[in-house]
């Protein structure tokens, strides 16, 4: 299994099945609080929802197309963060993550995202990241703005989460040369 050490405090690991109950059980707990801005918490809240995610992430995991991996924090399972719709002609991905409520505001996220941009970079030789949050979803568009992503523009009625349709900022970083 895939692993990597962020710092003394994270690490990110490669998604597996034994890792669905925790992901069950976060988002059981916190439901309301990941419905804010994704989509997806309604539609997967068990264990075997959440198998499924893992075995289709590995799927395309193999198949070079996404590289999902769980946050773990001081041992525990706090989150996720992924590189989604690996694109090796244009040499670019999507970052994705989520992260439980109480871990908030530690910079994991940040610090996570950072390892992941470097994996990007470094390991699958890509040239551009983009990380796309709803206009009003401050928290993430502050973690583009820390990680030095420049907003490139704002994609109107883009998803629809819950009741509400979103506008998404895009932001993205470019490998130095």
């Amino acid at each position: 299994m895939f692993t990597s050490t962020v710092d003394d405090e994270i690490q990110l690991a490669l998604v597996q099945d034994s890792f669905a109950i925790n992901y069950a059980t976060l988002v059981q707990t916190q439901l309301d609080y990941l419905s804010q801005w994704l989509a997806w918490p309604p539609y997967c809240q068990s264990e075997q929802a959440f198998t499924s995610f893992i075995q289709s992430a590995l799927h395309e995991y193999a198949e070079g197309k996404s590289f999902t991996c769980a946050i773990l924090f001081n041992g525990v399972i706090v989150g996720n963060c992924s590189l989604n719709n690996i694109n090796r002609s244009l040499q670019r991905a999507d970052i994705g993550y989520w992260l439980s409520q109480d871990y908030q505001g530690k910079g994991i996220v940040t610090r996570s995202v950072q390892a992941l941009i470097k994996i990007a970079f470094n390991d699958l030789d890509l040239e551009k990241v983009q990380l796309s949050a709803a206009v009003e979803n401050h928290s993430s568009r502050r973690v583009a703005e820390r990680l030095g992503m420049v907003l490139e523009g704002i994609i109107t009625r883009n998803e629809k989460v819950g009741d509400r349709v979103l506008n998404h900022a895009i932001y993205a970083l470019s490998r130095c040369k």
